[in-house]
Protein backbone atom coordinates (compact mmCIF):
# COMPACT_ATOMS: atom_id res chain seq x y z
CA UNK A 1 0.00 0.00 0.00
CA UNK A 2 1.19 3.52 -0.78
CA UNK A 3 2.37 5.23 2.37
CA UNK A 4 1.02 8.67 3.25
CA UNK A 5 4.52 9.70 4.36
CA UNK A 6 5.96 9.16 0.87
CA UNK A 7 3.06 10.99 -0.76
CA UNK A 8 3.33 13.97 1.58
CA UNK A 9 7.12 14.22 1.36
CA UNK A 10 6.87 14.32 -2.45
CA UNK A 11 4.19 17.03 -2.36
CA UNK A 12 6.00 19.18 0.21
CA UNK A 13 9.21 19.11 -1.83
CA UNK A 14 7.41 19.81 -5.10
CA UNK A 15 5.11 22.48 -3.73
CA UNK A 16 6.39 24.08 -0.49
CA UNK A 17 3.17 26.09 -0.08
CA UNK A 18 0.99 22.96 0.16
CA UNK A 19 -0.75 22.31 3.49
CA UNK A 20 0.37 18.71 4.00
CA UNK A 21 1.59 17.88 7.49
CA UNK A 22 3.23 14.67 8.74
CA UNK A 23 2.22 13.33 12.14
CA UNK A 24 4.13 10.63 14.02
CA UNK A 25 3.46 8.71 17.21
CA UNK A 26 6.81 8.12 18.96
CA UNK A 27 6.50 4.89 20.93
CA UNK A 28 10.21 4.15 21.14
CA UNK A 29 10.57 5.14 24.80
CA UNK A 30 11.58 1.62 25.87
CA UNK A 31 15.02 2.58 24.54
CA UNK A 32 15.15 5.40 27.09
CA UNK A 33 12.99 4.87 30.16
CA UNK A 34 13.00 1.11 30.63
CA UNK A 35 10.07 -0.18 32.71
CA UNK A 36 8.42 3.25 32.79
CA UNK A 37 8.34 3.57 28.99
CA UNK A 38 4.77 2.31 28.41
CA UNK A 39 3.44 4.84 30.91
CA UNK A 40 1.58 4.35 34.15
CA UNK A 41 -1.32 1.98 34.21
CA UNK A 42 -4.73 3.54 34.86
CA UNK A 43 -4.77 1.27 37.92
CA UNK A 44 -2.08 3.18 39.79
CA UNK A 45 -2.40 3.45 43.56
CA UNK A 46 0.76 4.66 45.24
CA UNK A 47 2.57 1.66 46.70
CA UNK A 48 0.44 -0.60 44.50
CA UNK A 49 1.81 1.21 41.45
CA UNK A 50 2.45 -0.54 38.19
CA UNK A 51 3.28 0.57 34.71
CA UNK A 52 1.65 -0.74 31.58
CA UNK A 53 3.29 -3.89 30.31
CA UNK A 54 5.17 -4.06 27.04
CA UNK A 55 2.26 -6.03 25.56
CA UNK A 56 -0.13 -3.22 26.55
CA UNK A 57 2.25 -0.65 25.04
CA UNK A 58 2.32 -2.58 21.76
CA UNK A 59 -1.45 -2.99 21.82
CA UNK A 60 -1.73 0.82 21.84
CA UNK A 61 0.59 0.92 18.83
CA UNK A 62 -1.68 -1.48 16.96
CA UNK A 63 -4.76 0.60 17.81
CA UNK A 64 -3.22 3.86 16.63
CA UNK A 65 -1.99 2.27 13.40
CA UNK A 66 -5.48 0.84 12.82
CA UNK A 67 -6.98 4.30 13.45
CA UNK A 68 -4.92 5.54 10.50
CA UNK A 69 -4.52 9.19 11.50
CA UNK A 70 -0.74 9.23 11.99
CA UNK A 71 1.73 8.87 9.12
CA UNK A 72 4.56 7.23 11.10
CA UNK A 73 4.73 4.83 14.02
CA UNK A 74 8.18 5.08 15.62
CA UNK A 75 9.20 2.02 17.66
CA UNK A 76 12.16 0.21 19.14
CA UNK A 77 13.71 -2.50 16.98
CA UNK A 78 12.19 -5.21 19.19
CA UNK A 79 8.68 -3.78 18.91
CA UNK A 80 9.07 -3.36 15.17
CA UNK A 81 10.13 -6.99 14.82
CA UNK A 82 6.82 -8.03 16.41
CA UNK A 83 4.51 -5.60 14.60
CA UNK A 84 6.28 -5.15 11.27
CA UNK A 85 8.04 -8.45 10.57
CA UNK A 86 5.99 -11.03 12.46
CA UNK A 87 2.44 -9.62 12.47
CA UNK A 88 2.68 -7.63 9.20
CA UNK A 89 0.59 -4.85 10.79
CA UNK A 90 1.75 -2.25 8.27
CA UNK A 91 1.20 -4.24 5.06
CA UNK A 92 -2.39 -3.03 4.65
CA UNK A 93 -1.87 0.37 6.27
CA UNK A 94 -0.75 3.72 4.86
CA UNK A 95 1.23 4.23 8.12
CA UNK A 96 5.01 3.87 7.80
CA UNK A 97 6.89 1.84 10.43
CA UNK A 98 10.07 3.48 11.73
CA UNK A 99 12.65 2.44 14.32
CA UNK A 100 14.95 4.35 16.65
CA UNK A 101 18.28 3.54 15.03
CA UNK A 102 20.54 4.76 17.83
CA UNK A 103 20.35 5.37 21.56
CA UNK A 104 22.84 8.02 22.59
CA UNK A 105 23.84 8.00 26.25
CA UNK A 106 21.78 11.09 27.13
CA UNK A 107 18.61 9.01 26.78
CA UNK A 108 19.82 6.24 29.13
CA UNK A 109 17.47 7.40 31.85
CA UNK A 110 17.24 4.33 34.11
CA UNK A 111 13.90 5.26 35.73
CA UNK A 112 15.17 8.76 36.43
CA UNK A 113 17.72 7.52 38.96
CA UNK A 114 20.70 7.17 36.65
CA UNK A 115 23.09 10.05 35.98
CA UNK A 116 23.75 9.51 32.28
CA UNK A 117 21.34 12.26 31.21
CA UNK A 118 23.48 14.85 32.99
CA UNK A 119 26.76 13.73 31.43
CA UNK A 120 27.84 14.84 27.94
CA UNK A 121 26.15 12.70 25.31
CA UNK A 122 28.13 9.95 23.62
CA UNK A 123 27.04 8.17 20.43
CA UNK A 124 25.91 4.56 20.69
CA UNK A 125 23.78 2.14 18.65
CA UNK A 126 22.08 -0.93 20.10
CA UNK A 127 20.07 -1.66 16.95
CA UNK A 128 21.76 -2.50 13.67
CA UNK A 129 20.36 -1.54 10.29
CA UNK A 130 20.11 -5.18 9.24
CA UNK A 131 18.22 -6.17 12.37
CA UNK A 132 15.78 -3.32 11.75
CA UNK A 133 15.28 -4.25 8.10
CA UNK A 134 15.02 -8.05 8.34
CA UNK A 135 15.40 -9.12 11.96
CA UNK A 136 18.80 -10.77 11.69
CA UNK A 137 22.47 -9.88 11.56
CA UNK A 138 22.81 -9.92 7.78
CA UNK A 139 19.97 -9.46 5.29
CA UNK A 140 19.78 -10.96 1.84
CA UNK A 141 18.91 -8.27 -0.74
CA UNK A 142 15.32 -9.52 -1.09
CA UNK A 143 14.82 -9.52 2.68
CA UNK A 144 15.41 -5.81 3.28
CA UNK A 145 11.71 -4.99 2.90
CA UNK A 146 10.58 -7.47 5.55
CA UNK A 147 10.97 -4.91 8.32
CA UNK A 148 11.26 -1.13 8.48
CA UNK A 149 13.36 0.85 6.01
CA UNK A 150 13.13 4.11 7.98
CA UNK A 151 14.97 4.99 11.17
CA UNK A 152 15.47 7.87 13.57
CA UNK A 153 19.08 8.86 14.21
CA UNK A 154 19.71 11.36 17.01
CA UNK A 155 22.65 13.63 17.75
CA UNK A 156 23.42 15.95 20.64
CA UNK A 157 25.91 18.78 20.26
CA UNK A 158 27.45 20.14 23.48
CA UNK A 159 29.64 22.98 22.18
CA UNK A 160 32.75 20.88 22.75
CA UNK A 161 34.95 20.22 19.74
CA UNK A 162 36.15 16.73 20.70
CA UNK A 163 32.77 15.41 21.76
CA UNK A 164 30.91 17.00 18.86
CA UNK A 165 33.44 15.68 16.34
CA UNK A 166 32.97 12.18 17.82
CA UNK A 167 29.20 12.60 17.41
CA UNK A 168 29.60 13.65 13.78
CA UNK A 169 31.99 10.78 13.02
CA UNK A 170 29.42 8.29 14.33
CA UNK A 171 26.66 9.93 12.27
CA UNK A 172 28.84 9.80 9.16
CA UNK A 173 29.45 6.07 9.65
CA UNK A 174 25.72 5.49 10.04
CA UNK A 175 24.86 7.58 6.96
CA UNK A 176 27.26 5.71 4.73
CA UNK A 177 25.99 2.31 5.87
CA UNK A 178 22.37 3.43 5.53
CA UNK A 179 22.91 4.68 1.98
CA UNK A 180 24.64 1.45 0.97
CA UNK A 181 21.76 -0.65 2.34
CA UNK A 182 18.86 1.46 1.09
CA UNK A 183 17.87 2.53 4.59
CA UNK A 184 16.25 5.94 4.99
CA UNK A 185 16.49 8.06 8.11
CA UNK A 186 15.32 11.26 9.74
CA UNK A 187 17.61 13.26 11.98
CA UNK A 188 16.83 14.26 15.55
CA UNK A 189 18.97 17.07 16.94
CA UNK A 190 18.67 17.37 20.71
CA UNK A 191 19.55 20.53 22.60
CA UNK A 192 22.85 20.37 24.52
CA UNK A 193 22.46 18.17 27.57
CA UNK A 194 25.74 18.96 29.37
CA UNK A 195 27.67 21.88 27.92
CA UNK A 196 29.18 22.73 31.32
CA UNK A 197 30.77 26.16 31.51
CA UNK A 198 30.25 26.78 27.80
CA UNK A 199 26.52 26.82 27.05
CA UNK A 200 25.69 28.36 23.68
CA UNK A 201 24.84 32.03 24.07
CA UNK A 202 22.05 31.75 21.49
CA UNK A 203 20.70 28.21 21.70
CA UNK A 204 18.22 28.34 18.78
CA UNK A 205 20.87 29.81 16.49
CA UNK A 206 23.42 27.24 17.72
CA UNK A 207 21.08 24.37 16.82
CA UNK A 208 20.08 25.85 13.46
CA UNK A 209 23.67 26.56 12.48
CA UNK A 210 24.81 23.06 13.45
CA UNK A 211 22.05 21.50 11.34
CA UNK A 212 22.85 23.61 8.29
CA UNK A 213 26.61 23.14 8.67
CA UNK A 214 26.33 19.37 9.22
CA UNK A 215 24.13 18.77 6.19
CA UNK A 216 25.99 21.13 3.85
CA UNK A 217 28.53 18.37 3.24
CA UNK A 218 25.91 15.67 2.65
CA UNK A 219 24.55 15.06 -0.84
CA UNK A 220 20.92 14.17 -1.47
CA UNK A 221 21.40 10.39 -1.37
CA UNK A 222 22.66 10.56 2.21
CA UNK A 223 20.43 13.30 3.59
CA UNK A 224 17.69 12.77 6.15
CA UNK A 225 14.08 12.81 4.96
CA UNK A 226 13.29 15.42 7.57
CA UNK A 227 14.41 16.85 10.92
CA UNK A 228 13.14 16.39 14.45
CA UNK A 229 14.14 19.24 16.78
CA UNK A 230 12.90 21.04 19.87
CA UNK A 231 10.58 23.90 19.03
CA UNK A 232 12.33 27.15 19.96
CA UNK A 233 9.66 29.54 18.83
CA UNK A 234 8.53 31.29 15.65
CA UNK A 235 11.74 33.14 14.75
CA UNK A 236 14.01 30.09 14.95
CA UNK A 237 11.54 27.88 13.10
CA UNK A 238 10.95 30.43 10.35
CA UNK A 239 14.69 30.95 9.86
CA UNK A 240 15.47 27.25 9.51
CA UNK A 241 12.40 26.32 7.47
CA UNK A 242 13.00 29.22 5.09
CA UNK A 243 16.70 28.54 4.57
CA UNK A 244 16.51 25.50 2.29
CA UNK A 245 13.27 24.28 0.69
CA UNK A 246 14.68 20.75 0.41
CA UNK A 247 15.06 20.56 4.21
CA UNK A 248 11.78 19.51 5.86
CA UNK A 249 11.66 20.60 9.50
CA UNK A 250 9.79 18.73 12.22
CA UNK A 251 9.34 19.23 15.95
CA UNK A 252 9.60 16.86 18.90
CA UNK A 253 6.91 16.97 21.55
CA UNK A 254 8.83 16.87 24.82
CA UNK A 255 7.01 16.32 28.11
CA UNK A 256 3.25 16.21 28.44
CA UNK A 257 2.09 19.52 29.90
CA UNK A 258 -1.53 20.51 29.37
CA UNK A 259 -3.57 19.53 26.34
CA UNK A 260 -3.33 23.13 25.12
CA UNK A 261 0.47 22.91 25.34
CA UNK A 262 0.45 20.00 22.90
CA UNK A 263 -2.13 21.40 20.52
CA UNK A 264 -0.79 24.96 20.49
CA UNK A 265 2.80 23.83 19.86
CA UNK A 266 1.75 21.91 16.74
CA UNK A 267 -0.46 24.72 15.49
CA UNK A 268 2.18 27.44 16.00
CA UNK A 269 5.10 25.38 14.67
CA UNK A 270 3.16 24.64 11.47
CA UNK A 271 2.28 28.33 11.12
CA UNK A 272 5.98 29.21 11.04
CA UNK A 273 7.21 26.45 8.75
CA UNK A 274 7.25 23.06 10.48
CA UNK A 275 5.87 20.19 8.40
CA UNK A 276 6.26 17.30 10.86
CA UNK A 277 5.40 16.69 14.53
CA UNK A 278 6.57 13.64 16.46
CA UNK A 279 4.78 13.34 19.77
CA UNK A 280 5.65 10.62 22.27
CA UNK A 281 4.88 11.47 25.90
CA UNK A 282 2.19 13.92 24.87
CA UNK A 283 0.24 11.09 23.22
CA UNK A 284 1.20 8.34 25.65
CA UNK A 285 0.12 10.31 28.72
CA UNK A 286 -3.22 11.40 27.27
CA UNK A 287 -6.43 10.28 28.95
CA UNK A 288 -7.53 8.66 25.68
CA UNK A 289 -4.83 8.30 23.06
CA UNK A 290 -7.10 7.75 20.07
CA UNK A 291 -9.14 10.88 20.80
CA UNK A 292 -5.97 12.89 21.44
CA UNK A 293 -4.51 11.81 18.08
CA UNK A 294 -7.80 12.64 16.35
CA UNK A 295 -7.48 16.28 17.43
CA UNK A 296 -3.77 16.47 16.66
CA UNK A 297 -4.73 15.42 13.13
CA UNK A 298 -7.51 17.99 12.96
CA UNK A 299 -5.11 20.77 13.97
CA UNK A 300 -2.42 19.54 11.57
CA UNK A 301 -4.96 19.60 8.74
CA UNK A 302 -6.18 23.12 9.63
CA UNK A 303 -9.64 21.88 10.60
CA UNK A 304 -9.53 23.19 14.19
CA UNK A 305 -7.62 25.71 16.24
CA UNK A 306 -5.85 24.62 19.43
CA UNK A 307 -8.35 25.98 21.97
CA UNK A 308 -11.33 24.68 20.01
CA UNK A 309 -9.61 21.29 19.86
CA UNK A 310 -9.07 21.23 23.64
CA UNK A 311 -12.78 21.84 24.21
CA UNK A 312 -13.74 19.17 21.69
CA UNK A 313 -11.31 16.71 23.29
CA UNK A 314 -12.89 17.26 26.70
CA UNK A 315 -16.27 16.71 25.09
CA UNK A 316 -15.06 13.35 23.77
CA UNK A 317 -13.75 12.37 27.20
CA UNK A 318 -17.13 13.17 28.71
CA UNK A 319 -18.94 11.07 26.11
CA UNK A 320 -16.54 8.19 26.70
CA UNK A 321 -16.99 8.39 30.45
CA UNK A 322 -13.28 9.14 31.01
CA UNK A 323 -12.33 11.45 33.88
CA UNK A 324 -9.92 14.15 32.60
CA UNK A 325 -6.72 14.81 34.50
CA UNK A 326 -7.55 18.51 34.70
CA UNK A 327 -10.61 20.66 34.48
CA UNK A 328 -11.29 22.24 31.09
CA UNK A 329 -10.22 25.62 32.50
CA UNK A 330 -6.88 24.21 33.68
CA UNK A 331 -6.34 22.34 30.43
CA UNK A 332 -6.76 25.57 28.45
CA UNK A 333 -3.67 27.08 30.13
CA UNK A 334 -0.09 27.10 28.88
CA UNK A 335 2.66 25.62 31.05
CA UNK A 336 6.41 25.08 30.92
CA UNK A 337 7.23 21.79 29.20
CA UNK A 338 10.55 19.96 29.12
CA UNK A 339 12.01 19.37 25.66
CA UNK A 340 14.51 16.62 26.42
CA UNK A 341 14.14 12.99 27.46
CA UNK A 342 15.83 13.74 30.77
CA UNK A 343 13.23 16.36 31.64
CA UNK A 344 15.22 19.58 31.28
CA UNK A 345 13.84 22.50 29.35
CA UNK A 346 15.78 24.91 27.18
CA UNK A 347 13.08 27.42 26.29
CA UNK A 348 11.68 30.14 28.56
CA UNK A 349 8.15 29.77 29.87
CA UNK A 350 5.39 31.30 27.74
CA UNK A 351 4.11 34.71 28.67
CA UNK A 352 0.95 34.81 30.73
CA UNK A 353 -0.43 33.08 33.75
CA UNK A 354 0.62 29.54 34.54
CA UNK A 355 -1.85 27.21 36.23
CA UNK A 356 -1.72 26.66 39.97
CA UNK A 357 -0.43 23.20 40.79
CA UNK A 358 -1.55 21.79 44.14
CA UNK A 359 1.17 20.60 46.47
CA UNK A 360 1.67 16.88 46.87
CA UNK A 361 0.24 15.45 50.07
CA UNK A 362 2.82 14.95 52.80
CA UNK A 363 1.85 11.29 53.24
CA UNK A 364 -0.04 8.73 51.21
CA UNK A 365 -3.23 7.19 52.61
CA UNK A 366 -3.45 3.67 53.93
CA UNK A 367 -4.53 1.88 50.76
CA UNK A 368 -5.34 -1.32 52.64
CA UNK A 369 -8.25 0.49 54.30
CA UNK A 370 -9.64 2.05 51.13
CA UNK A 371 -12.46 0.72 48.98
CA UNK A 372 -11.87 0.25 45.22
CA UNK A 373 -13.93 3.39 44.56
CA UNK A 374 -11.82 5.42 47.00
CA UNK A 375 -8.63 4.12 45.37
CA UNK A 376 -9.93 5.08 41.95
CA UNK A 377 -10.77 8.61 43.12
CA UNK A 378 -7.37 8.99 44.80
CA UNK A 379 -5.74 7.88 41.56
CA UNK A 380 -7.64 10.47 39.51
CA UNK A 381 -6.81 13.22 42.01
CA UNK A 382 -3.15 12.21 41.97
CA UNK A 383 -2.97 12.48 38.18
CA UNK A 384 -4.41 15.97 38.37
CA UNK A 385 -1.67 16.98 40.84
CA UNK A 386 1.43 15.58 39.22
CA UNK A 387 0.93 14.93 35.53
CA UNK A 388 3.30 16.93 33.34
Amino acid sequence: MEKSLDRKIARILAEPSCKDFILADAKDADMAFGLAAPGQSPEYYGQEARFRTLDEYRHLMRKIVAQGLVDIMLMSASSSEVLTIQERVFDSSHVTPAVRANDTTDIWLAAGSGRYGGQPSQPFRTATIDHIMCGKVECEPDQRRLGADLGLYSVTFNNDVDRDRHTLDAYKTFRLEAEAKGFRHFLEVFDPNASGDHPPKDLPRFINDHIVRTLAGVTSRGRPLFLKIAYHGPAAMEALAGYDRSLIVGILGGSSGTTLDAFHMLWEAKKYGARVALYGRKINNAEDQLSFVKYLRAIADDQLGPEEAVRAYHGDLQRLGIQPYRSLQEDLMRTVAATSYSGSRSTPPPKGRLPHRPERPSAEPDFSKMTPAQKAQWNLDRWKRILD
